[in-house]
């Protein structure tokens, strides 16, 4: 497995890089002078105003969003193990944006470290592969995941004070 770029929860701001939001700007710049400018002078009869207004900007904003899009991908792939290049490549080949909507619907989860052996371990393991260390608060039953502050599993209904949850889970309920 890939050694994933690893971002903090709450720095999500970081997101979206400086490059992307200047390439952003730019293009809707670009648009908002091509459809204003130049194409005017290339056409004998011009749309009505408002018309104009509105497919300008929504062209402007669609460009923008797809630059911002391309630069969430860029940082966020790492993070989840996948290629960086070939989810680039998928987005910048591939017309109307449909590259993104493709990274979206196949990105992979989250890639942690274990806390006890450092592995590389994907955000839906409940226990590590390497050193058997729980992850997760999981039912007993049916070993689904639970929140550490339930009672009761949601899916079985088995009880969840019988099972032995490790120490630092319990800690963490209350």
């Amino acid at each position: 497995m890939r050694d994933p770029q690893s971002i903090a929860v709450n720095e999500d701001e970081r997101m979206i890089p400086v490059w992307s939001i200047v390439a952003a700007a730019a293009a809707f710049v670009l648009v908002e002078y091509y459809f204003w400018m130049v194409l005017p002078d290339q056409q004998h009869h011009a749309p009505p105003l408002g018309f104009r207004i509105y497919f300008n900007f929504s062209w402007g904003v669609l460009a923008a969003l797809y630059f911002l899009m391309v630069g969430y991908i860029s940082k966020d792939a790492p993070r989840r193990a996948m290629s960086l290049r070939l989810w680039i490549v998928i987005c910048f080949v591939t017309p109307a944006g449909i590259g993104a909507v493709l990274y979206f619907l196949l990105r992979q989860p989250e890639v942690s470290r274990c806390p006890a052996c450092s592995t590389h371990v994907l955000s839906d393991f409940h226990f590590c592969p390497q050193c058997n260390y729980q992850l997760t608060a999981n039912c007993g039953n049916c070993f689904r995941t639970v929140r550490t502050t339930d009672q009761f599993c949601t899916c079985c209904g088995h009880e969840l004070s019988g099972d032995h949850m490790p120490a630092r889970l319990r800690v963490l309920g209350e």
